[in-house]
């Protein structure tokens, strides 16, 4: 049963196992919102996510269990997009176990080696955590392993909630908790463990437009799937509600929303900038709810926000720091047109250089088939120090004749 003195239990068997991870108030979050906001930041977990609490708690009673007799422990196998592979990994390692982890073909390639580092077996299957997930539970009948659930087990929420346990010995007063969610083990853990504690915190609830299932279930008050997930928050990409965690969330979660792609990525930028954190996309939902105003609480409410991991692709991290720098006006590219002739192109470099742009890349093309006989094509990339400083680069380059064209 998930209660508060199980999630106890589970907080006297992680102790010393897992990091305390830092709980730390946001003093920028804290004055756009208005709110006194603390960020838990299990991105600093020891595995990078708040996942190996549960898989530990889990393996740590299978080990209690087949040292009574009650169960043979051969292995265990799980199925997880990354966060709950490692975090069955580094356990399975620590007692000593065979770990097998079944892994969508998607998952980005360092929590892949996030996974093998210790020392598991890693199978690629499927197209997503679902299709992952029933390769995983055949896989580990055949082999007469035991199968650790990301969330559908009562141990595993419960290893998440202690999450909460932490929060609430450094802060008692909290008024809320904003909590991401895909398949609901970590909600369930942090709520059933806070409004046991204090039944008048609020427990929002934050998933990824791309990922609804659980927030239309909440709705819905019923279990409903979707057909597919297609999210940069990889994290909380589940396509099947459970309804054993949707009870959970029902009883407990006072409200639901969900932030669009777009924000995600604003938000795990601003946590690099800002806060000097780096999370993925799932432990930036939370503050992507709060920084564009989805988050409705009383002026001077304390809010923790959980940062549930960092495990973040380079790859993607690369391609959202390029496309916020897009969209904050730090940098623009242009499509030049200009006459192919010797100094035009000093020209068009010499007005950026009076305009105090910086050029990043720059390419010079006169084959090109829709450009007209003595004209060619230079295409650049700026470096700007936001709209007014392009609004003056574009009014120059019209003062100096020049046509062209942005890319956004």
């Amino acid at each position: 049963m998930l209660d508060l003195n199980s999630i106890e239990k589970a907080y006297e068997r992680v102790k010393g196992v897992v990091h305390r991870t830092p709980f730390s108030y946001a003093p920028i979050l804290s004055q756009m919102s208005g709110y006194e906001v603390y960020l838990k930041k299990e991105n600093l977990q020891r595995t990078g996510a708040f996942k190996l609490r549960g898989a530990f708690n889990k393996i740590a009673s299978l080990v209690e269990s087949a040292k009574s007799g009650d169960i043979n422990l051969g292995g265990v196998v799980a199925a997880s997009a990354g966060n709950h592979a490692q975090g069955v990994a580094f356990s399975a390692k620590y007692f000593a176990l065979d770990a097998t982890i079944v892994m969508p073909e998607s998952t980005p390639l360092t929590k892949v080696l996030g996974v093998k580092e210790f020392g598991a077996t890693v199978i690629l299957h499927g197209g997503n955590y679902d299709e992952a997930y029933a390769y995983a539970v055949t896989f580990a009948k055949e082999n007469n392993y035991n199968f650790v659930h990301p969330f559908i087990d009562e141990e595993v929420m419960a290893g998440q909630g202690t999450v909460a346990i932490e929060m609430f010995e450094e802060i008692k007063n909290l008024d809320a908790i904003i909590v991401p969610v895909g398949g609901g083990g970590l909600i369930s853990g942090i709520s059933v463990a806070s409004k046991t504690m204090y039944p008048q915190i609020k427990i929002i609830a934050v998933s990824a437009q791309g990922a609804p299932a659980m927030k239309n279930s909440f709705e819905a008050k019923r279990a409903l799937d979707i057909l597919s997930v297609r999210t940069i928050a990889d994290g909380i990409a589940v396509r099947d509600t459970s309804p054993v965690t949707l009870e959970y969330i029902l009883k407990n979660v006072d409200s639901f929303e969900s932030v669009c792609e777009d924000e995600i990525a604003s938000a795990i930028l601003f946590l690099l900038e800002k806060q000097k954190v780096l999370v993925e996309g799932a432990g930036a939902v939370g503050v992507a709810a709060l920084i564009h105003g989805k988050i409705d609480l009383p002026k001077g409410s304390r809010v923790a926000i959980v940062l549930s991991g960092g495990n973040i692709d380079v790859t993607m991290l690369s391609l959202i720091i390029e496309k916020g720098l897009m969209k904050s006006s730090r940098k623009m590219k242009l499509l030049v047109t200009l006459i192919d002739k010797p100094g035009a192109l000093q020209l068009f470099t010499q007005i950026l250089t009076d305009t105090g742009a910086n050029i990043v890349q720059i390419g010079y093309d006169r084959t090109s088939t829709d450009l007209e006989f003595g004209d060619a094509h230079v295409s650049v990339w700026l470096e700007t120090k936001g709209e007014e400083h392009q609004a003056q680069i574009r009014d120059k380059l019209i003062e100096g004749g020049f046509t062209f064209k942005e890319d956004h």
